[in-house]
């Protein structure tokens, strides 16, 4: 066979039988691969300047030489095709396209059917992660395996001409690519940033797609003022597809080095991460630096079954500790919840079936002290026990609709009296309510009735004398409202307005509680929520004698269409029928504190505007009709144009307590120096070259300084990600930790999908990662 001309093209393959063929089926979308019988079956295309050969036979292809098979593409100057054995040679401009994998070079041996041969001095593009690189030869050992030789790697672009020196690149002897695990492993390999090499090392591994992948994350440098230089390396271990590790090493050049892990675990019937670090020998204290965290939740659901029980259950762990009273303060980079002075250590277990429900635990705390500014630690509830009855839908007196719940508790609570001032104790409580809510399109009413008895045994005996004590109250109340509607246009937008009044009424006698001991109760805070609620007190060991009348009215503007919210409005203030008798000491365990006689509560004010979604306002007043000022003031502003781009300013105001501004932003600076919105990059933010400045502040008026400062900058180059932040947290009056933070991220190369510098994502409102999980590329955005 034969041909000559401007084109030419032959087919080898077997026409597919009647029966296959009746077996076809209409599909809109392109396939990514085929099954192997049908790939082994599918016809190859040759096509070129001269076409010469035989059935069966060598086929030699000669100008814009072309061979097409499936998902392989392979282009030169010249390609000799041998039928029988599916070997190819091709030399001269030599063009593989594979999958979307692209190989360039003078000279390629390979096998079609195999995919095994070799590639002489080859350039090479992976559509994956957008991979690039070469080599002085590339072994193909199969589909899905090779082997570069003296090979280059990196994500940055090439840029024309025959030198190619990317931002960053691994140079390696030898470089295996595995498109099964997606992995990449060096061999003598280093890792060079601006042609300065940074890491080294006899072999690593490293990602070929941003699916999870063992392999080193970016390393982040801190400059402290407690640590000195920091140097954190972290390596991700994919072990499973349901477990996983990242280990921690810190080098600290004051202190030592902290060895830090976190594994996560995921099953059908239970999750999991568990956190730890280990110092030795810490010349800061001149001890060892320990800290842990567990949180486990797993269903038993299926195992109550297997025994015959019904329902559904589980059981819950969230455990936290640490080796001493200043972790929290000398470890800022720890996990949130290791860095606070109070660490719960909780084990639960609950059930529940129809209108029963029981819940067993025990709740501990370790708390961390400070000289300086102490603390009264909480009660440990070992064991706090709870059963539960829930009806709905109950007649009584003729009337449907009510509803009705029976709570009964048992619970131990320990702690030291010489710092709480209290007896240890267990109390015991039973709560019945009854309930009914009538309601039509235009008003509701609620009422309410509820009887409380608690019994208690105390370790030692009150000031009284007794070493129990028991309690039993009633409480009633009625709630109702109304909602009126009306058509209404603002400023040319049309609207459904609300007009929505409330009043709630509520009444509970007196009961001298002051002798009680105090074990989980705490005034409420005073806003929309308890305003319209019986009790001003959290927890049981305090029932407010509360013999009020609240009223309210809101106001709301709703999109027609949507129904979404635009403006609410709010205005409540609560009347005492009575004075409320009922206190708690200033100070736990001290007396003190003095009953309330106000007749008028103070007055709260809200407003929440969002006339569109990039402006939202927001804004509370607590108003003292008495001393007519503001006791309370919040108001915070949010403005989100488009991705990437917020400002959020707030001001808030305790009266006699703190006076606080707080600014957090994320921006673009392209936006500020009049180069205009940047059009976003599908995974990216706003294209490579652009420069983010980002952070948040938190200014005391009173003290006239700044308590708590986060900013920095992130420059997106696209390859490869840079930040430098700077970071100011206060940890008691007097002292503050500080610390420089720098990182480099190479794309598709060091990231496992999140940004490890977690304290951007944590302090800074509605932070956006520059890289987001996108779905894979497919082979057909390549398909040449």
């Amino acid at each position: 066979m034969a041909a000559t001309g401007g084109w030419a093209g032959a087919a080898f393959a077997q026409a597919a039988s009647p029966e296959e063929a009746a077996s076809l089926k209409p599909s809109t979308a392109l396939q990514e691969a085929l099954p192997e019988p049908a790939r082994q079956q599918a016809p190859t295309f040759v096509r070129g300047d001269r076409v010469e050969g035989q059935t069966e036979g060598v086929v030699t292809v000669e100008g814009d030489a072309e061979l097409r098979r499936h998902d392989t593409v392979i282009r030169a100057d010249r390609l000799e095709y041998d039928q029988a054995t599916s070997d190819a040679k091709a030399t001269g401009q030599v063009l593989i396209n594979r999958n979307g994998d692209r190989f360039m070079g003078p000279e390629v041996q390979l096998n079609v059917d195999t995919f095994k041969g070799s590639f002489s001095q080859p350039t090479f593009e992976l559509l994956n992660n957008d991979g690039r690189g070469d080599a002085k030869r590339l072994d193909f050992i199969d589909a899905d395996h090779a082997v570069a030789h003296e090979a280059r790697y990196s994500t940055c672009p090439r840029r024309p001409g025959p030198d190619w020196l990317p931002d960053w690149m691994v140079r390696a002897d030898r470089i295996e690519f595995d498109n099964v695990e997606q992995t990449g492993a060096a061999t003598g390999g280093v890792l060079e940033f601006k042609g300065v090499p940074i890491l080294g090392a006899p072999y690593f591994t490293f990602p070929l797609s941003d699916e999870r992948k063992s392999g080193l994350l970016p390393p982040t440098i801190n400059l402290d003022n407690i640590s000195g230089f920091e140097l954190t390396l972290p390596y991700y271990l994919n072990i499973a597809p349901n477990l996983d590790a990242t280990l921690y090493p810190t080098l600290m050049t004051k202190r030592g080095v902290d060895l830090g892990a976190e594994v996560r675990y995921l099953q059908p019937d239970y999750a999991g991460v568990v956190r730890g670090a280990y110092m030795p020998s810490d010349p800061l204290r001149d001890a060892n630096r320990w800290g842990y965290s567990l949180q486990h939740n797993q269903s038993l659901t299926q195992a109550l079954n297997r025994l015959g029980g019904g329902g559904s259950a589980g059981l819950n762990l969230n455990l936290n500790r640490v080796s001493d009273d200043d972790y929290w303060r000398d470890f800022p980079r720890a996990t949130a919840s290791l860095t606070q002075r109070l660490l719960p250590g909780d084990a639960s277990f609950n059930w529940g079936q129809g209108p029963w429900s029981f819940s067993a635990g025990a709740y501990t705390w370790q708390t961390l002290q400070d000289v300086a500014a102490p603390i009264t630690p909480p009660y440990d509830r070992v064991p706090s026990l709870t059963l539960r009855h829930d009806r709905s839908g109950l007649s009584l007196g003729g009337s449907d609709g009510w509803s009705s719940s029976l709570v009964t508790e048992y619970t131990r609570f320990e702690s030291d009296p010489r710092l709480t001032g209290q007896t240890n104790g267990s109390r015991a409580i039973a709560s019945a309510e009854l309930t009914r809510r009538w309601q039509a399109p235009g008003w509701f009413v609620q009422p309410r009735a509820r009887l409380h008895a608690t019994q208690y045994r105390f370790d030692n005996p009150l000031a009284n004398g007794e070493r129990s004590a028991s309690r039993v109250l009633p409480t009633v109340s009625l709630d109702s409202g109304l909602v009126f509607e009306r058509n209404a246009s603002y400023f040319g937008r049309d609207f459904v307005q609300t007009l929505e009044p409330r009043a709630f009424f509520t009444w509970t006698p007196y009961r001298d509680q002051s002798y009680l001991p105090n074990y989980d109760s705490a005034v409420t805070d005073f806003n929309f929520a308890s305003i319209f609620s019986e009790n001003v007190f959290g927890g049981s060991d305090r029932i407010s004698d509360t013999r009020s009348l609240t009223l309210g009215v809101s106001s709301r503007l709703l999109e027609p269409n949507t129904g979404a919210e635009v403006v609410r409005l709010g205005l409540a203030q609560r009347y005492l029928l009575r004075d409320q008798n009922v206190f708690l000491p200033r100070a736990a365990g001290l007396p003190g504190g003095d009953p309330v006689t106000d007749r008028f509560s103070d007055v709260l004010l809200a407003a929440r505007v969002q006339w569109n979604p990039r402006w939202l306002v927001d804004t509370n007043f607590q108003y003292s009709p008495g001393s007519r000022e503001s006791v309370r003031t919040t108001l915070s502003t949010r403005y989100t144009p488009a991705k990437y781009r917020v400002l959020s300013a707030a001001y808030r105001l305790q009266r006699g307590s703190s006076e606080q501004f707080d600014v957090g932003w994320q921006w673009p600076l392209s936006d500020l120096f009049g180069k205009g919105p940047l059009a976003e990059v599908p995974g990216r933010a706003l294209g490579p070259g652009q420069w983010y400045s980002v952070g948040r502040v938190n200014y005391s008026v009173p003290d006239r300084k700044i308590v708590d400062l986060v900013a920095g900058f992130e420059y997106d180059a696209g390859c490869w990600l840079g930040r430098i932040v700077v970071e100011r947290l206060q940890r008691s009056a007097s002292t503050a930790a500080q610390r420089i933070l720098f990182q480099l991220e190479f794309s598709g190369f060091s990231r496992i999908g999140s940004n490890p510098l977690r304290t951007l994502k944590e302090n800074v409102p509605r932070y956006q990662y520059l890289r987001e999980e996108i779905n894979p590329p497919s082979r057909f955005q390549q398909y040449d």
